[in-house]
C-alpha cells in the first residue's frame, strides 16, 4: 500500500487520501477471493465486474461519463494501480486495460462514442483492450502495416495484432491502422471495433511467465462503419502517442505497488527467520538490501507522483517525466524483488509463494508500453531538444 507520509505530500489532495484508503481496505479483503491463477479469463471476469460494482472503475473515465474527476486524473490511476500491484498483479491488469483500452475514447472520442462505450466499462459491464502491437511494429508505431481501407461501409481492416492484453475476452478494441494519410506515423487512424464484428478472430492466446489474457488478432475483410473512426483519419498517432502520455506513469505505479509488496515480505521475513542464533534481519548484509530496497522505492513514488501531478495540473505533454518515471521504478521494482528473494533464500522460489509469484509478475513492466531502452532514448531525445532550446535562447538574447 502507499505510505501515509506520502499521500500526506502536497502532490495529493483530501479526495485522493479518502479514496487511497477505501480502495486499500476493499483490496485487502475482496480482491483474493475473485482470482485464481489458473483461470485468468474467469479471474479478469470477476475482477471487472467487482471493481465496477464497488465503484472504482469510475477513475477509469471523465466526469462526464460518470467518472471521479471531470477529466482523468492520473494521480488517482497511480494510486490505484500502486494499491492493486501490491495485493494481486491480476486485479493491477484488470483495472489498467480497462482505463488503457478506454483511453482513446475518453480523451478523443464524440459524445456519441463515449456514451456508447464508458458506462459499460465504468460498471463492470464490459471490458476493454488497446490493440496497438503487431508482429514487427511495437515500440516504433510508425511501422505499423495493418490497413483501415474506406469502403462504401465504411472501413475494412486487414491484419494482425499481437501482444494484445485482454486479446479474447474483451468486448471492445481500440485498434490502430494505417490509413495512409501520409507516410510513417502521420498515415495511421484509431478504430473502436466490437469484438463480435466479422472479420476479426483470435489467431493466438499467447501464454506468459505471468498469465494473463494475452493474444494475436487477426482481422481479415473486417468491416467497420465510418463512424468507429476516433478523431479525424490520420489522428492515430497522436491519440496513442496522448494516450500512452496519461497511462505510461501508472506503469510505473503498478512496479512500485510490486515493489512495496517485496519489501513488506522481505521484512517480515527477516524480522522471523532465526539465523545463527539471532533474526536475519540483525545481520548488516540483509539490513544494507532492505535499506537499498527503502531508498529505491521512495525515489520511485516520487518520481511517479510528479509526472501524474504535472499532468493533472493541465501540462500538455509529460513524455519525459512519464519515462523516467516508467524507467526508474520498473527498473528498482525488479531489483527489490530480486533481493526479497535472496531474502528468502530456497523459499522465494518456490511456486506459490508470494515473492516468486512477483518476480514472474514484475518482468513484463519493464518492457510493456516502452521498454526500458525505448524509455532511455525518449529521455535523451527530450534532454538534447532541451538543450537546443535553450541554445537557440541564448543566441536570440545576443
Amino acid at each position: 500500500m502507499l505510505a501515509p507520509d506520502l499521500l500526506a505530500l502536497p502532490f495529493f489532495d483530501d479526495e485522493h487520501r479518502a479514496y487511497a484508503a477505501r480502495l486499500g481496505a476493499w483490496a485487502e479483503t475482496a480482491i483474493p477471493p475473485l482470482v485464481d491463477h489458473h483461470d485468468v479469463d474467469g479471474s479478469c471476469r470477476r475482477l471487472v465486474a467487482a471493481m465496477g460494482e464497488a465503484g472504482f472503475l469510475k477513475a477509469c473515465v471523465p466526469g462526464d461519463q460518470g467518472g471521479l474527476r471531470e477529466a482523468l486524473d492520473v494521480r488517482t490511476l497511480c494510486i490505484t494501480r500502486a494499491t492493486l500491484g501490491y495485493v494481486d498483479g491480476l486485479a493491477d491488469f484488470a483495472f489498467a486495460m480497462q482505463g488503457l483500452g478506454t483511453g482513446p475514447i475518453s480523451l478523443f472520442g464524440t459524445p456519441e462514442q463515449k456514451a456508447a462505450c464508458c458506462a459499460s466499462v465504468r460498471d463492470g459491464r464490459a471490458i476493454a483492450a488497446f490493440a496497438l502491437s503487431e508482429p514487427d511494429a511495437g515500440s516504433d508505431v510508425a511501422a505499423l502495416s495493418t490497413t483501415a481501407t474506406r469502403v462504401p461501409e465504411g472501413y475494412r481492416l486487414d491484419g494482425l495484432k499481437t501482444w494484445i492484453s485482454n486479446g479474447g475476452i474483451a468486448d471492445r478494441y481500440v485498434v490502430f491502422a494505417r490509413t495512409g494519410e501520409a507516410p510513417g506515423a502521420r498515415g495511421l487512424s484509431a478504430f473502436i471495433v466490437p469484438a463480435d464484428t466479422p472479420g476479426l478472430t483470435i489467431a493466438e492466446r499467447i501464454e506468459v511467465i505471468a498469465p494473463h489474457p494475452l493474444a494475436t488478432l487477426k482481422f481479415d475483410n473486417c468491416l467497420v462503419p465510418a463512424g468507429a473512426l476516433l478523431g479525424k483519419p490520420g489522428d492515430g498517432f497522436r491519440i496513442a502517442m496522448a494516450t500512452l502520455d496519461v497511462f505510461r506513469s501508472t506503469v510505473a505505479a503498478a512496479a512500485l505497488g510490486m515493489g512495496n509488496r517485496a519489501l513488506f515480505e522481505a521484512t517480515e521475513r527477516a524480522v522471523k527467520r532465526q539465523i545463527f542464533g539471532a533474526p536475519l534481519a540483525g545481520l548488516q548484509l540483509t539490513q544494507a538490501a532492505l535499506a537499498d530496497s527503502v531508498a529505491e522505492l521512495e525515489a520511485s513514488a516520487l518520481l511517479i507522483f510528479r509526472a501524474a501531478w504535472a499532468k493533472d495540473q493541465g501540462k500538455a505533454r509529460i513524455t519525459k517525466e512519464a519515462a523516467i518515471a516508467k524507467m526508474v521504478a520498473t527498473e528498482n521494482a525488479q531489483k527489490v524483488i530480486d533481493r526479497a528473494i535472496q531474502v528468502f533464500g530456497g523459499l522465494g522460489v518456490k511456486k506459490g509463494e508470494k515473492v516468486e509469484e512477483l518476480y514472474r509478475d514484475i518482468r513484463a513492466l519493464r518492457i510493456y508500453e516502452g521498454a526500458t531502452e525505448v524509455q532511455k532514448i525518449v529521455i535523451a531525445r527530450a534532454h538534447l531538444a532541451e538543450r537546443e532550446a535553450r541554445a537557440h535562447l541564448a543566441k536570440a538574447a545576443e
